[in-house]
């Protein structure tokens, strides 16, 4: 009988290793990488002008594309294992590494201050930001835009708790904003430049000398340390889109329109108000995004601290 079973469980131990075989033969040539893109950026432009394949056909990559209406549900997804690269603010990576994603820090680019900005209607009898204590302000939660709200208080000599925050994504806080359910909203591009336009709304304030407003790449961990050769490739085509970006303002907004939805005229706006090009991540990045997470454990929007360099590209922290 022992003798039986042995032989059972040597033979149920090799289809276990056979299986296991095959499907890491078949996942070698499949190669997919999943990338998760925003209405607006420079991955637009990548995906338009197809650079992605032209870099990583030849490695045997496949592309597939998924769009997001912002960094946290992008995040989600990278949580999941639904997504291998993407592109976020400042915020969403934070609190997506503190709910346990396993995403990696592989790029930056500029600080762009004056892309977004606390909104409030043309009419509105707010002047500062010091006039929004007991006011309700709409925002994306872990949003880059969500920093901004709590330094800007801040900067104001008000607090977090002084302000009644309503959690909305952009289309819903555009719609609570025009119906008026909301005192102010603190939204970025180009969602800034259309609602300014349309409505007349005024800023309170942008992101100038409160918050850098930086844009990051990231990648899933496994994804970094499977084929850190496809990651370069990916920001090798970024980078030379941005260098592009940067010479030919008005061109760009006519590309980003069609699949943006926006007027070139107003995306020219928003275009105007960042530079591009990809940047690597070194200590001052990782302590800059640090100094973020320390605020929002503090306030308790996250539920534990956590190390930025944990989620650094190895060899960069």
């Amino acid at each position: 009988m022992n003798s039986l079973l042995g032989a059972i469980s040597k033979f149920a131990l090799a289809g276990t290793v056979a299986a296991g075989m095959m499907i890491s033969a078949a996942h070698a040539e499949d190669k997919t990488v999943r990338i998760g893109f925003q209405k607006y950026g420079t991955l637009i432009l990548v995906k338009a002008q197809g650079l992605l394949e032209e870099k990583l056909e030849p490695q045997g990559y496949t592309i597939e594309w998924t769009e997001f209406p912002a960094g946290p549900q992008l995040l989600e997804a990278m949580n999941v294992g639904a997504v291998d690269f993407g592109t976020t603010g400042e915020a969403p990576p934070i609190f997506a590494q503190a709910a346990g994603a396993p995403l990696v820090y592989v790029g930056v680019e500029p600080p762009a201050p004056k892309a977004e900005a606390i909104l409030v209607p043309e009419d509105s009898p707010l002047q500062t930001v010091a006039d929004l204590k007991g006011k309700t302000v709409g925002l994306n939660k872990g949003s880059n835009v969500h920093y901004l709200l709590v330094k800007a208080l801040e900067a104001a000599g008000l607090s977090y708790s002084d302000v009644e925050v309503a959690f909305l994504t952009p289309a819903d806080g555009r719609a609570a904003f025009e119906k008026g359910a909301l005192d102010a909203w603190v939204i970025w591009e180009p969602f800034l430049a259309a609602a300014e336009a349309a409505t007349g709304a005024r800023q309170l304030t942008d992101g100038t000398d409160i918050v850098e407003n930086r844009e990051y790449y990231l990648a899933s961990r496994d994804f970094v340390d499977g084929d850190p050769a496809a990651v370069d490739a990916i920001l090798e085509a970024i980078d030379e889109v941005d260098d592009w970006i940067n010479e030919n303002h008005s061109e760009v907004a006519e590309q980003f329109a069609p699949s943006v939805g926006m007027p070139a005229e107003i995306l020219n706006v928003a275009v105007e108000r960042r530079t591009y090009g990809v940047e690597p991540i070194t200590p001052e990045i990782i302590a800059a995004q640090q100094a973020i997470a320390d605020v929002f454990f503090e306030l308790e929007l996250i539920p534990t601290a956590i190390s930025i360099a944990d989620a650094a590209k190895e060899g960069e922290s």
